[in-house]
């Protein structure tokens, strides 16, 4: 058995939302990032029985990032010219694609799921003598789309 490290599940981001995708790592300054995959679910206890019964309706993923702010990093970039425009509804919007690196097929075909999101900024700033952060969180919006993903070119072909 061989455990896998973080940097083998990876997250880009598309920082060109209204033109041709544009993938950019999720990776320079974030120190910090796991998907809360946030289960919505039913739980009732029915009239015969003492334990309840609970299903698992639906999920309401969010992928919380924390990061010191990076100048020429290109993600760093978009997101803080969405904090700057306090980006909102569809102006917010964009998509990801997290990796499976772990997984056979790559560099040219990793296993992936390409997501629409939008992003919620949280924080810009920091103690002094501090490097700034900014910390953001990534909604995920519907249903992913399986597929792969070439991490050399940079791009996902739907399954």
């Amino acid at each position: 058995m061989e455990k896998i490290k973080r940097s083998k599940f990876m997250t880009f981001m598309n920082i060109t939302p209204s033109s041709t995708p544009t993938y950019a790592l999720i990776g320079s300054g974030v120190t910090a990032g796991s998907i809360g995959y946030n289960p919505k679910v039913e739980e009732e206890t029915y009239i015969h029985q003492d334990s309840a019964t609970i299903i698992v309706e639906s999920y309401a993923p969010k992928l919380p990032i924390e990061s010191t702010a990076v100048i020429g990093d290109s993600v760093f970039e978009f997101i803080d010219s969405l904090r700057i425009s306090r980006a909102v509804l569809s102006a917010a919007e964009t998509d990801i694609v997290n990796v499976w690196a772990y997984e056979t097929g790559g560099p040219t075909a990793y296993p992936a799921e390409k997501q629409t999101v939008s992003i919620q900024i949280d924080e810009f700033g920091g103690e002094g003598g501090s490097s700034t952060k900014i910390n953001y969180t990534i909604n995920f919006i519907g249903d992913p789309i399986p597929g792969t993903f070439n991490t050399t070119s940079k791009t996902f072909t739907a399954s």
